[in-house]
């Protein structure tokens, strides 16, 4: 009986393991998570990074990623650049975005928080492409 029971279970695991990534809806075509970051990092710069995100957000778990992506997107246009103040308030504001919702449950509020950090950035990277005298991509 025990066997049985363990069985059944392996083969529930196994079947869960084999399912393929849920799609999304994204620019309206169906898309996978890792898709919709591929998307991201395939754009030009921080400004329709940003787009992508919102086009695309879950509201849940999966913002974290996205937003990871954005993020890493906008930084190239200014962390390169940044003094060790500007450095220093940049980490801050960010740790800013990482408290302000730490206190409470829900995946939505991981959303809210990939976000924050997003637009951040994407801030960061808007006066850094402005002071060079750059138009935002």
């Amino acid at each position: 009986m025990y066997s049985r029971s363990c069985l059944a279970i392996l083969a529930v695991a196994l079947s869960v393991a084999g399912t393929p990534a849920r799609a999304m809806v994204c620019m309206e075509k169906s898309m996978t998570l890792d898709e919709v970051v591929d998307t991201i990092n395939a754009q030009k710069g921080c400004e329709s990074a940003m787009k992508v995100f919102q086009d695309c957000q879950l509201t849940a778990s999966g913002d974290v990623q996205l937003g990871a992506a954005v993020e890493k997107k906008c930084e190239a246009d200014f962390k390169p650049g940044l003094s060790a103040a500007q450095a220093q308030a940049y980490k801050s504001e960010m740790h800013a975005c990482d408290v302000k919702y730490r206190n409470k449950s829900g995946t939505m509020y991981l959303s809210f928080t990939a976000f924050c950090r997003a637009q951040v950035a994407q801030r960061y990277s808007q006066r850094a492409l402005k002071a060079a005298g750059q138009k935002a991509r």
